[in-house]
């Protein structure tokens, strides 16, 4: 409560909201509770770092946050606020608990049901009873003994209330059966049975209509940290003296300046480095990031933490915070009287601090305006590349300026030592995972918190933001840029973006709702409490089961055990399993409603009575309901299914193809059993007893032999892979076996008489029938789109003509004037600028003319020597160009980007 104070050690989750006492060097993990983005655009240190806590009035950071983790040292706090009023209170106070939506399914299966409800309501009662009632009172029926049931001024009242109670009844059982309530059974049957596999494949799934949900879906947003990436930090490139070196490259540095970087990046952090149990290999302690510079000092520069720290002598330390974004340390080398600064931190806090740099060769060069854009330029490569770029920096004090009473660190007049480039490596098998929810139609988008340079690099990796949308202007946005479009605008541009940097907890949860408004089923996958709100609008949320915070988890509907990005593309597989095999079991229960309801209605018209009775039509709507349920809800997804476009929110339950199969097989049905009705005793030479027999068998026999016309929706042959699905076979031979029960045992209950063997032969035959007719139909090709659809397609598009204004995107002729449709950087393409054969898709800046090239003018922006633009290339205005860089098209309202191919 209020007012206690808490002890903290390494690895606690914070409990609440609080004010820092003391401890030595508390650090805490707050990536998950970033509620706000930095506002510093070339920022690379957000998200990712673990920041120091002290109540020192040095620094600025005296506030521990509900939620987050410790990750190194301890301490005590004073809880100032806890539950709903803490900072993840208040985003989680932001997300509705109540929601009166409905999953994609039940709502398609609730219409569904009161459409055929309604349908036989009107046709059994208005038409069946009164066709019944009109046979009896003009003594067409006719009892068991052959006598006329009914005769006027004869027959008592009593028998007349009775006779006509039962009609009624009958009917009503019929009526009761042709409703199609067992489509919640296999609906839950089959989301058990996918429930049950997803959770055998890494994904615990915490409510039973997210598998349904995950088929629908037509957008999945996706956070960065520790979701496509593994939150794991490593060096991949470092900068010294101005030479690049690579991942396990060697470097002719000259050995003082290396000696220096081992101060900065053994005494200036706080990690620590130990020897294994082995001794043969080194054990890294502190955040991602100090544990891989510590790597990268022990493997690259032969950095020895014990002799290091015996050597040298800590005068004082300023603690890294996310206000300074750097980290400082004041040493001596014991026996000498120079002192020592070394700065460690963001390139774009560093570097101001610097006035010289270390050569190759050791010299110490002085840092001008022009060596300064180099290393800008290197910096924005770096962040281009996705990694996350560090500074360090030296400075020798003289022990006559040095002043032991001073509180803070020199940082000014330094000489720039290197930059090392670290990288949060993707997930394995991300952009595999990420191009197969392409393939199946399925938009992928990164929503991040970080800058934007890192988000687009990232995403070109994962494979989100393909190299021609990043040419595209809308398809990179900020988050605040998005959050301050009109509705209109937002509405007009959300379908186009793939990736949104700089994004808060909101601006994740305005991206889905405006989504939704779309008509998209939105998936949302995230790790932290800021994605909270998110998940929780999302029509379905996936968190992180390794990295995520419970916050994440409770708002999520699907929990990925293994934080295996793979795992999305099989939840959504299985997804679109569970739709098929409700599809299937639909086609199943119509085929069998249409086929009784038609053959009941024709004989009872003919004859006054029915062909089958209440009894026998129970009986086969038990079959149908729970042992093929269990034939077509043991079915797994195939790669067909992946190859499909979504179903989105709106498109049809029953399709096209399934009226063909079902129309198909239901005429097959009606005209054979009727045949049986009138001609059969005549053509079998059987009683009415036996022939009323032959029709309830070969109608349950048929719905049996139609399950493996079903069982492959559009598969022509319906026998591939069915000796894998032991619970399908299994199902199968349970159902004809009880049907043999019932018609030679049950006789009495069902009102059957017994067949032999040439009687069954008949019935298997006739259901036979129904695997040739449904290989058949199948090669019948059926319309994909409605005659509306193929005729706006014939609707010419407009095309520019020479002279004409041309808007974005479309083709230039010779003497055409650019309209002022597109806004790059903030400027303005204004009408006017004329184009003299220039290639097509070329777009001209603000005050700038292109003659006879494709390549649009540089305007300020500064190329090296040597190094050269090819055609085609875009270039913005303030940027410069390094060989083999492409300036990407910015969005509107947003700073450019650059982006490397």
């Amino acid at each position: 409560m209020v007012g206690d104070v808490v002890w903290l050690k390494s690895g606690d989750q914070v409990p609440a909201d609080g004010l820092f006492i003391d401890g030595p060097s508390l650090m805490v993990d707050d990536h998950f509770l970033i509620i706000k983005p930095v506002d510093d655009q070339s920022s690379m240190t957000a998200k990712t770092d673990p920041v120091e806590v002290d109540c020192n009035r040095n620094y600025n950071n005296p506030f521990l946050f509900s939620g987050t983790k410790v990750t190194a040292g301890n301490g005590r706090m004073l809880v100032t606020s806890v539950g709903m009023n803490t900072t993840s209170g208040e985003v989680m106070s932001t997300i509705s608990t109540h929601s009166n939506e409905h999953a994609p399914l039940k709502y398609r299966l609730k219409k569904l049901t009161s459409s055929i409800g309604k349908v036989s309501l009107l046709f059994v009662i208005l038409v069946h009873v009164v066709v019944l009632l009109i046979h009896y009172f003009t003594g067409n029926t006719k009892d068991k003994n052959g006598n006329t049931q009914y005769n006027s001024g004869q027959t008592k009242a009593n028998d007349i209330i009775n006779s006509v109670v039962g009609i009624i009844s009958g009917v009503f059982t019929i009526l009761v059966d042709v409703v199609p309530g067992g489509l919640p059974l296999v609906v839950t049957l089959t989301l058990a049975y996918s429930m049950k596999r997803m959770n055998s494949d890494h994904k615990m799934v915490g409510k039973l209509s997210a598998c349904e949900t995950m088929g629908f879906t037509t957008t999945i947003c996706t956070d960065k940290t520790g979701t496509l990436t593994l939150n794991q930090m490593k060096v991949t490139k470092s900068w010294l003296g101005q030479e690049c070196i690579e991942e396990g490259g060697t470097s002719s540095i000259a050995t003082s300046v290396v000696e220096l970087l081992q101060q900065g990046v053994g005494l200036n952090t706080t990690g620590s480095v130990n020897n294994s149990a082995s001794r043969s290999e080194f054990e890294f302690s502190g955040s991602p990031t100090e544990k891989a510079i510590l790597s990268w000092g022990a493997s690259e520069l032969d950095l020895r933490m014990e002799g290091l720290k015996e050597s040298c002598e800590i005068l004082q330390v300023e603690a890294f915070n996310l206000t300074k974004k750097r980290s400082g340390v004041l040493m001596r080398k014991k026996g000498e009287n120079t002192t020592n600064v070394h700065w460690k931190g963001a390139p774009e806090m560093i570097l101001p601090m610097c006035s010289h740099y270390y050569d190759i060769s050791g010299n110490i060069k002085v840092l001008d305006n022009a060596e300064r854009r180099k290393f800008d330029r290197i910096i924005q490569r770096m962040a281009a590349s996705s990694l996350r770029c560090i500074a360090f920096a030296h400075k020798q004090v003289p022990e006559e300026e040095n002043d032991e009473g001073k509180t803070q660190i020199d940082e000014s007049c330094l000489n720039l030592l290197g930059l090392v480039g670290l990288m949060d490596p993707c997930r394995p098998g991300v952009k595999d995972a990420v191009e197969e929810c392409q393939s199946a139609g399925v938009q992928v988008k990164m929503i991040t918190g970080d800058n934007i340079f890192t988000a687009i690099a990232i995403a070109m990796e994962c494979g989100i933001l393909k190299p021609h949308q990043a040419m595209e202007s809308g398809a990179v946005v900020e988050g605040e840029v998005f959050r301050n479009y009109t509705p209109e605008e937002r509405m007009e541009k959300v379908d186009k973006i793939c990736v949104m940097a700089r994004a808060s907890p909101q601006d994740k949860q305005l991206m889905v709702q405006c989504l939704k408004q779309k008509g998209e089923v939105v998936a949302f996958i995230g790790d932290g409490t800021n994605d909270a709100p998110a998940l929780k609008e999302a029509d379905i949320g996936l968190s992180m089961g390794i990295s995520g915070t419970e916050e994440a988890k409770e708002c999520s509907d699907i929990v990925i055990l293994d934080d295996n990005f793979k795992s999305v593309a099989s939840a959504l597989g299985w997804g679109r399993c569970v739709y098929t095999n409700v599809q299937k079991f639909i086609q199943l229960l119509l085929t069998a409603n249409v086929a009784a309801i038609v053959i009941n209605f024709v004989a009872s018209v003919s004859t006054g009575e029915d062909a089958l009775s209440a009894v026998q039509f129970c009986w086969v709507n038990f079959i149908m309901n729970i042992l093929g349920a269990l034939a077509l809800a043991a079915e797994k997804p195939s790669k067909e299914l992946m190859e499909k476009p979504p179903v989105g929110r709106t498109k049809q339950l029953i399709t096209n193809v399934m009226w063909r199969n079902l129309l198909s097989q239901a005429f097959y049905q009606i005209a054979g059993l009727l045949t049986l009705q009138f001609k059969g005793e005549a053509i079998f030479k059987v009683s009415a007893n036996v022939n009323g027999t032959m029709i309830f068998n070969g109608f349950a026999l048929c719905q049996v032999f139609n399950v493996f016309v079903l069982w492959k929706l559009e598969k022509k042959n319906v026998f591939e892979g069915i000796c894998k699905n032991k619970l399908f076979l299994v199902s199968i031979g349970v159902t004809t076996a009880h049907q043999v029960v019932i018609v030679e045992f049950m006789k009495k209950f069902v009102g059957t008489d017994r067949l032999n063997w040439w009687q069954w032969g008949v019935c298997i035959l006739f259901a036979l029938v129904s695997w040739p007719i449904g290989w058949v139909v199948k090669r019948i090709p059926v319309p994909k789109k409605l005659p509306v659809d193929s005729l706006l397609e014939l609707v010419p598009t407009s095309t520019a003509n020479s002279g004409d204004g041309v808007l974005s995107g479309e083709e230039a002729s010779p003497g055409d004037e650019i309209l002022p449709v597109k806004v790059l950087s903030g400027d303005e393409v204004l009408s006017g600028n004329e184009v003299t054969n220039p290639n097509s898709g070329d777009e001209v800046l603000s005050g700038n003319e292109v003659t006879n090239s494709g390549d649009e003018d540089l305007s300020w922006d500064e190329v090296l020597p040597g190094e050269e633009v090819s055609s085609g290339n875009e270039v913005l205005r303030g940027n410069e160009v390094l060989s083999g860089d492409v300036v990407l098209a910015s969005d509107e309202g947003c700073p450019a980007t650059l982006g490397i191919l």
